[in-house]
C-alpha cells in the first residue's frame, strides 16, 4: 500500500487493523452519532458505526534514503495497559522486507511522540536484551518530547516503554533531539503539534510541488475532524489538542496535501461548515 509525493514514495506497513473496541480512547465516539456521519463510511467505520483503526508504521522513501516513522508496538514487549499488546509476536519485519524496506536498509527513524503504540519497534529483543532494531539508523525525537518523558517515566506503563523502546537506542548512541519544526530531511519538515503529548509533532512533506502531512496522532480518528472538540482519553492536555487539530486542518484543508494520520488515512481534508472531513483514497 503506498503513494507517491513527487520524488518520494510512501508505505504504510501495518501491523494490527481493529474495528470498534477504541471506546476507552474515544469515549464520545458512540455507534450512534458515528452513523450521523455518512461520510466515513465504509473506509472509516463500518455500517454500525463502529470505528475502523490501524496501527502501523509510515515508509518514505527519498531519492538518497529510507525513513521509518512510528514503529507500531513491537514484539515481544510487557507492561503494557491493553493487554493484548503484551508479548506479541506479529510478522512486522518480514512485511517490510516484503515490502523492499529490509530492517538493515533504514537510514532514519522519526518517532512523531514516544507512546507506546509509535516506539515499539524500535527495538527488538535480541539474547535478552533490547537493542535498536534498525542498526543502520539514527533515531530522531524531538527534543521537547523527549525530555517529558525522560523525567516522566517512572511508573507504570510509560517507565516499561522508556526502558524497553528509548532508553536503548539512547545507550547505542543512535538518537538524534530535534527543534519541533526541524528540517530532519531533504523535502521533509517537522511541524509542532502539542497536545496529544507534549512534544507531538507531524511531518510535512513536500516535493516537486506535492505534498502530504504524516499527522501522527494529532487525531487518533477522522471522526475528530467533525468534532474538533473530541479530545483523546490519552490526550497530554484535552484542549490544547482540540487547538491543535483545528489550526493543523485549517492549514490543509480543500487544498491537495495527502494527510496520513497515525491510526488511519490516507485522504484529503476537506472544510466541512465549521469543522471538516476526510475523503478517502486508496
Amino acid at each position: 500500500m503506498g503513494w507517491t509525493i513527487g520524488k518520494i514514495k510512501i508505505t504504510k506497513i501495518v501491523e494490527i487493523e481493529s474495528t470498534g473496541g477504541t471506546r476507552f480512547i474515544l469515549p464520545q465516539a458512540t455507534s450512534e452519532d458515528i452513523r450521523k456521519l455518512p461520510w466515513l463510511m465504509p473506509d472509516f467505520a463500518n455500517a454500525e458505526g463502529r470505528l475502523k483503526m490501524t496501527v502501523h508504521a509510515l515508509v518514505i522513501e527519498t531519492p538518497t534514503s529510507r525513513i521509518v516513522v512510528d514503529t507500531c508496538i513491537g514484539n515481544d514487549k510487557q507492561g503494557r495497559s491493553v493487554p493484548t499488546w503484551n508479548g506479541l509476536d506479529k510478522p512486522f519485519l518480514q512485511n517490510m522486507e516484503a515490502a523492499g524496506y529490509p530492517a538493515d536498509s533504514i537510514d532514519q527513524v522519526i518517532c512523531t511522540h514516544l507512546h507506546v503504540d509509535h516506539v515499539g519497534w524500535n527495538t527488538r529483543l535480541i539474547d535478552g536484551h533490547w537493542a535498536p532494531t534498525f542498526a543502520n539508523a539514527r533515531y530522531v525525537f524531538a527534543r521537547s518530547e523527549y525530555e517529558y518523558w525522560k523525567t516522566h517515566s517512572t511508573e507504570g506503563e510509560h517507565a516499561a516503554v522508556f526502558a524497553d523502546s528509548i532508553q536503548p537506542v539512547v545507550d547505542a548512541g543512535k538518537v538524534d533531539l530535534v527543534a519541533s519544526d526541524a528540517a530532519v530531511a531533504d523535502e521533509i519538515t517537522l511541524i509542532p503539534t502539542p497536545g496529544h503529548s507534549p512534544g507531538h509533532v507531524c511531518l510535512h512533506i513536500r516535493s516537486d510541488g506535492a505534498e502530504a502531512l504524516l499527522s501522527g496522532d494529532v487525531a487518533h480518528h477522522p471522526c475528530q475532524m467533525a468534532h474538533l472538540d473530541w479530545s483523546s482519553q490519552v490526550d497530554f492536555d484535552p484542549k490544547q489538542s482540540a487547538e491543535t487539530r483545528r489550526a493543523l486542518f485549517s492549514r490543509v484543508s480543500d487544498t491537495p496535501t495527502l494527510v496520513i494520520g497515525g491510526h488511519f488515512g490516507p485522504g484529503y481534508i476537506k472544510r466541512d461548515g465549521d469543522a471538516f472531513r476526510l475523503v478517502a483514497v486508496q
